[in-house]
């Protein structure tokens, strides 16, 4: 890692450093969407990754400066919006609020929350976005589940505030990231082995 130092005479001025900031910011998704993915990634210029596993839940991680990182969200929340209205008559098809889970280290949701609730509560009004930060973390992790809902224009919105404050206080200590499926395979791996053994007695 180059220290700040380097990294800031590289870039000249302020406003140029400013511009390469890279975020990362990662969502619990349903399903794979290869062509999606491959459109929003092209269109986007961020970096699009989605975990691999059996389950049906996938980390989806966008990496990219922060433009790049807003328009994937900002194609990905009118996409969900899209395959909503799809089931539906056309007229109902705009109305239906859309979901996004982001996953966030839980010592950076201290600041998301802020001080009794205020910080979130503001990102609440000002957006019209539902915000909800989940009390438990996500298991074998140390990140929790944020999730956000309304229609895209107010989560896009929501998004942008939301990585402003993460990008302003990063993550103290070491961050475990939650893998989707893991405990569950975990959990059935030793219960085949207890099985396993008890039949061999038998």
């Amino acid at each position: 890692m180059a220290s700040p130092d380097g990294a800031s005479g590289v870039g000249g001025s302020p406003e140029e450093t400013e511009l390469s900031i890279t975020l990362t910011l990662r969502m619990l998704m349903h399903g794979k969407k290869g062509e999606t993915v491959k459109r929003i990634r092209e269109q986007s210029t961020a970096r699009i990754t989605i975990s691999e596993g059996s389950c049906p839940e996938r980390i989806t991680t966008i990496t990219g400066s922060t433009d790049a990182v807003f328009r994937a969200v900002s194609m990905i929340a009118f996409k969900l919006e899209e395959d909503l209205g799809a089931g539906g008559d056309g007229v109902s098809a705009g109305r239906a609020p859309v979901t996004l889970r982001l996953v966030i280290p839980a010592s950076q949701c201290g600041s998301l929350i802020g001080k009794a609730g205020a910080k979130i509560r503001e990102i609440r009004e000002s957006t019209g976005a539902q915000v909800q930060v989940a009390g438990d973390l996500l298991p074998n992790s140390t990140e929790r589940a944020v999730t956000i809902s309304g229609v895209p224009d107010t989560i896009i919105q929501c998004v942008r505030q939301i990585c402003a404050v993460i990008l302003e206080s990063p993550p103290k200590g070491a961050t475990i990231p939650y893998h989707p499926g893991l405990s569950l395979g975990t959990i059935l791996l030793s219960a085949n082995q207890v099985r396993g053994h008890s039949n061999s007695q038998g």
